[in-house]
């Protein structure tokens, strides 16, 4: 680029409207809720945790398939519309390159499965995408990963959450231990919950075998075997027999257990109740959620009757039997999952030396964490 360059009026109107564009897609983003943001490559590297790097050489690249930049994903939107913090005259000098004789350099871009990070030369992306150009040369640098990601992945987070169901099933083996076992969400940040929920389950179960005498433990394996057996799959079974998907059709059976599970811990402690049946959990949830806009409509209704007329001293869609015997349960000092998990705490605390330097570290600290207070991050 020469140290002196003319800039075209043509190309400072080119980047105006560009930049109109951009404010025009971010309102739209705000209203709607959607992400028109490119892709910070940082986060992808954090996340699929590689520093393997493979020199790819000069390619030309689809200009569709750059979602993200290393330092630069703020200024400019997913599809490279320069925002007002885009210095005009730099834009423009670019544009006006384009269409000289001169011509410009290979931009640089990270490859990560089938989509492009930019190194530099987001401006240069920005231009030929105003220009109608399909392609760019680009010096590649090819990032090795084990998750397959795909150009429809980058849309709503769906790369996150693909990332984290490969960590979640490396961790638990849950493939292998019961194949076919269906768990997808459509929201980040579910599977870590899960996790916690499994190891849970473990402290949880290897305390009763502590307390019964035994010198069995669970170990991860085992544990990842019972809970889905004992926990997930009774109440996604109750989904079916409820068809509570039908009110949810953008939901998976994964997105309502977590959902039904922070409900019934809801209402055992609003109500003082023993834990809910998976029948009773899902029949009380539906009474109170749906993402159909009538059917929401209409419980809305329903519950501010309920309340009008004084209705509430039970949770809706619970019988009188269901309730009294619930009820009795917990009177007689059946516990739910989060009274359990404050006990085991209580316990262990006082159990723990008072020296503020341990020998050792203590075991399953880490998994102490109320289930319900886990379930909060999903709502």
């Amino acid at each position: 680029m020469p140290a002196v360059q003319a800039v075209q009026y043509e190309s400072l109107e080119k980047y105006r409207r560009n930049v109109g564009k951009a404010q025009i897609a971010d309102l739209m983003a705000n209203i709607t809720g959607a992400n028109v943001d490119l892709v910070s490559y940082d986060e992808v590297a954090k996340r699929i945790k590689t520093r393997q790097q493979i020199e790819m050489g000069t390619q030309m690249v689809p200009l569709d398939k750059i979602v993200g930049s290393v330092g630069r994903y703020r200024d400019f939107t997913r599809t490279f519309l320069p925002r007002p913090s885009i210095n005009p005259e730099r834009w423009a000098r670019i544009d006006a390159i384009m269409h000289s004789m001169e011509g410009y350099p290979p931009i640089e871009v990270y490859k990560v499965g089938d989509v492009y990070f930019v190194r530099d030369g987001n401006h240069r992306v920005s231009v030929a995408r105003a220009n109608g150009l399909t392609h760019i040369e680009a010096y590649v640098t090819e990032i090795p990963t084990e998750v397959p990601l795909q150009m429809e992945d980058f849309e709503r987070d769906q790369w996150i959450i693909k990332i984290e169901r490969s960590e979640f099933l490396k961790e638990t083996r849950l493939d292998e231990i019961r194949p076919g076992h269906g768990i997808e969400f459509t929201e980040p940040g579910r599977y870590q919950i899960l996790l916690r929920h499994i190891q849970v389950h473990q402290y949880l179960r290897n305390l009763d075998l502590e307390r019964a005498g035994s010198e069995h433990r669970l170990s991860l394996d085992e544990a990842v075997a019972s809970w889905y057996d004992n926990i997930y799959l009774p109440v996604v079974d109750a989904i079916h027999r409820h068809k509570l998907l039908e009110s949810f059709p953008n939901r998976t059976e994964a997105d309502l257990y977590l959902w039904i599970a922070f409900h019934r811990e809801q209402l055992a402690r609003q109500y003082e109740l023993a834990p809910l049946s998976p029948d009773a959990a899902v029949s009380t949830f539906a009474e109170f959620h749906s993402e159909r806009p009538f059917e929401l409509a209409v419980r809305t209704l329903k519950f501010g009757l309920h309340k009008a007329l004084g209705d509430l001293d039970k949770p809706l869609g619970m019988s009188d039997a269901e309730f009294l015997e619930s009820r009795e349960r917990h009177a007689a000092g059946e516990r739910t999952l989060f009274e359990a998990e404050s006990e085991a705490e209580s316990e262990a605390h006082s159990e723990e030396p008072n020296n503020d330097t341990l020998d050792e570290p203590q075991p399953d600290t880490d998994v102490r964490v109320s289930d319900a207070e886990a379930l909060r991050m999903t709502v």
